[in-house]
C-alpha cells in the first residue's frame, strides 16, 4: 500500500491551499480515508475523515467551516481543501487509510496505512 501526499507549501494567513493524496496497492473504495496533522512539539491530531461513500464526514472543531475533505474513487485519491488558513494550521499533514469494515474511529493511531506527509506553513 502506498499513499502519496502532495500540495503542501508556504501560504499567507487567510490564504488557501489544496492537498492531494493518491493511493495505490489497495481497493480504495474499501477504505475510510483521513487527513491528520502534526505540529512541532505536539501530538498528531485528526483533521478530517471521509468514508468510502463520501458522506458523513468528520471535521475537527478547529477546522470546521474552513477545510473540506473529498475523495474521487475513480482516481483513488483523497483531497483536503484548506481555506482561511491560520498560523496555527502550520503542521505536517498526513493522509491515512483504515478499512471501511473496521469500526469507525477518528483516532489516528488506529489508521493502518500512512502517507509520507506534506508540510504546510502558514506565515506572513
Amino acid at each position: 500500500v502506498l499513499l502519496q501526499a502532495s500540495g503542501g507549501g508556504l501560504v499567507q494567513p487567510g490564504g488557501s491551499l489544496g492537498l492531494s493524496c493518491a493511493a495505490s496497492g489497495l481497493t480504495f473504495t474499501s477504505f475510510r480515508m483521513g487527513w491528520f496533522r502534526q505540529a512541532p512539539g505536539k501530538e498528531r491530531e485528526t483533521v478530517a475523515i471521509i468514508p468510502w461513500s463520501g458522506s458523513t464526514q468528520y471535521y475537527a472543531d478547529s477546522v470546521k467551516g474552513r477545510f473540506t475533505i473529498s475523495r474521487d474513487n475513480t482516481k483513488s485519491s483523497v483531497y483536503l481543501q484548506m481555506n482561511s488558513l491560520k498560523p496555527e494550521d502550520t503542521a505536517v499533514y498526513y493522509c491515512a487509510a483504515r478499512p471501511q469494515s473496521y469500526y469507525y474511529t477518528i483516532k489516528a493511531k488506529l489508521y493502518n496505512y500512512w502517507g509520507q506527509g506534506t508540510l504546510v506553513t502558514v506565515s506572513s
